[in-house]
């Protein structure tokens, strides 16, 4: 069965702790189905040559300060997944270098997924964004698609909105700042348009920047997971919205 794609607002470690969106990931996840292994590319792992995380046993990275110590003693004991990382290597051209590292998954990957799959019994890989340039990442999607069918989800790990140095209210339920309402609804019309190059060209074109983005990396994975859709301009499904901090959590998946 071919999987779908996925992109999430993945949230800090403090998202396990909020009733609504654990509930909105479980139903996520359960409305999936089941894949035989995750693919997973956060904005929390720039690095070029594309490089592979742990393929054997696989740790966690706590790239995080300031929180309670009980989220640095969170386990997630997901198998390695070495066949994925071999099947990424062969779909890549010949020119492109693969590079393979012993390390974990970073709190952009671990965080949703101790949530959707809290079994930690699916195998996991986590692969570095290469570039953060649209362009670059919708075709690095395109070449990763056929995982796709093999029973792979293949998941792009940011925020929609992540104007973290403009905040000024950090409770969970703080009302959105106009910029990242206004960027936020910007974002889900230009999906539900399927206006891929709009989307591609946001530092110009959307509303609330840079507020939204002062930096790009949360937004870039978004154009993994369109790549790899069987259409990157078809209207994707956008299960999760509303805001946490007053960020964006908007998420949305494609067949």
């Amino acid at each position: 069965m071919r999987m779908p794609t996925l992109f999430l607002s993945h949230g800090a470690p403090p998202l396990v702790d909020d009733p609504t969106w654990v509930a909105q990931l479980q139903t996520l996840a359960a409305d999936l189905p089941r894949p035989k292994a995750i693919l997973v590319a956060s904005a929390h792992w720039e690095s070029a040559p594309l490089m592979l995380g742990a393929t054997e046993s696989v740790p966690l990275v706590y790239d995080f300060g300031g929180f309670a110590q009980r989220y640095y003693e969170v386990q997630y004991r997901a198998p390695g997944a070495p066949a994925l990382a071999a099947s990424v290597r062969a779909l890549m051209p010949d020119h492109r270098t693969v590079a393979q590292t012993d390390r974990g998954l970073d709190h952009g990957a671990y965080v949703p997924l101790t949530v959707m799959y809290p079994d930690a019994d699916i195998p996991v890989l986590q692969m570095s964004l290469p570039t953060l340039e649209p362009d670059d990442l919708l075709d690095l999607g395109r070449r990763l698609a056929p995982l796709r069918d093999e029973g792979v989800l293949i998941i792009g790990s940011g925020f929609t909105t992540h104007g973290l140095p403009f905040l000024r209210d950090w409770r969970p339920d703080a009302t959105a700042p106009g910029w990242s309402r206004e960027f936020d609804a910007w974002a889900a019309e230009a999906l539900a348009r399927g206006a891929v190059d709009e989307l591609a060209d946001f530092r110009d074109r959307a509303p609330g920047m840079p507020y939204a983005h002062p930096t790009i990396e949360h937004f870039a994975p978004m154009f993994l997971t369109l790549g790899a859709s069987q259409d990157p301009a078809q209207a994707p499904s956008q299960p999760i919205d509303g805001f946490w901090m007053g960020l964006a959590k908007r998420s949305f998946l494609v067949g």
